[in-house]
């Protein structure tokens, strides 16, 4: 006979969500394969690697890069309903080959999203994986909207952010589910008690200037102005809306995982890792990866 079928569920959370590639590292060093893998946002992508094959290669330019290369990913548009269009995210997964059918796929796939029309959860397990996870990691006021099969789907943290019902309904028996937003809320405090001698521009802002077409450099900045104050003011535009999601999101995956707990719940501790912090991801990593391994044994005996 064989063994229980193994249901792996990764969670929503920005730059956190690279934690979710040491998880897989530490279950493969283990010789455990998921049978099943749903992702949610940040999961989505990493999953959606993972089912692929390209999980290697999505290590590999996570750690490559640098401040500047997250500003290049992040593809500054001021219309659509979002401020990042989000084309250069999916031009990153088909350059990592991460671009098939998800039926097509030898372990079962989905990733989840919001319908933006009806605020419903709708789940994703057809159709091209790229743009499965465009549409799963659509973050209100940050990505515009995805367009798929005559709807418009946002960020799937805003109903099930740890999607663990939806691995169950994919006839999962034993399920881990990695949360990598426990208590990850963005540190206020740290911004605003900022050295007096640190630069009022941000090399993030004035980067991100740098790729917008000189005529409309003027209109930006003064646009960026008003959603980046300078540090030692108050907390900027991103610093507030992440931390409002984060709130709204932790509320709902404990409402969630009350009702459908997973098997074994790992929770990397990441707070220090700030949601856009893309560039930091070989200490997000590493937590997962230690994370997974510390819970091999609970794991290899709900496996039998």
């Amino acid at each position: 006979m064989s063994g229980p079928r193994l249901g792996l569920v990764l969670g929503s959370g920005a730059a956190r969500g690279w934690a979710h590639i040491g998880v897989l590292e530490a279950l493969r060093a283990a010789k455990i394969e998921a049978k099943i893998v749903c992702g949610c946002s940040m999961g989505a992508l990493v999953g959606a690697a993972h089912v692929t094959g390209g999980l290697a290669g999505l290590r590999t330019f996570a750690e490559g890069l640098t401040r500047r290369g997250v500003v290049k990913l992040l593809d500054i548009g001021l219309s659509g309903g979002g401020l990042i269009n989000g084309v250069a995210i999916v031009e990153l997964l088909r350059g990592l080959n991460v671009g098939t059918p998800i039926e097509a796929c030898a372990t079962p796939f989905a990733a989840v999203a919001t319908n933006l029309e009806t605020g419903r959860e709708t789940w994703l397990r057809q159709g091209p994986i790229e743009d499965a996870v465009r549409a799963s990691i659509s973050i209100p006021g940050v990505f515009s909207p995805a367009r798929h099969a005559g709807a418009w789907l946002c960020d799937g943290a805003l109903v099930n952010p740890v999607p663990v019902s939806l691995c169950r309904a994919m006839d999962a028996d034993v399920i881990i589910a990695v949360h990598v937003n426990s208590k990850g809320l963005v540190n206020f405090g740290a911004t605003v008690k900022a050295a007096p001698e640190q630069k009022p521009a941000p090399e993030f802002l004035r980067n991100l200037i740098e790729q917008i077409p000189p005529a409309l450099r003027a209109q930006a900045t003064d646009i960026a102005s008003g959603l980046f104050p300078p540090p030692a003011v108050s907390p900027g535009y991103f610093e507030v809306l992440f931390n409002a999601i984060n709130i709204m999101e932790d509320q709902i995956t404990r409402s969630r995982l009350a009702g459908e707990p997973p098997d074994l719940l790992l929770t990397p501790k990441l707070d220090h890792i700030g949601p856009l912090e893309f560039h930091r991801a070989k200490e997000a990593i590493d937590e997962g990866y230690a994370c997974m391994e510390q819970a091999l044994p609970v794991l290899e005996r709900l496996l039998g």
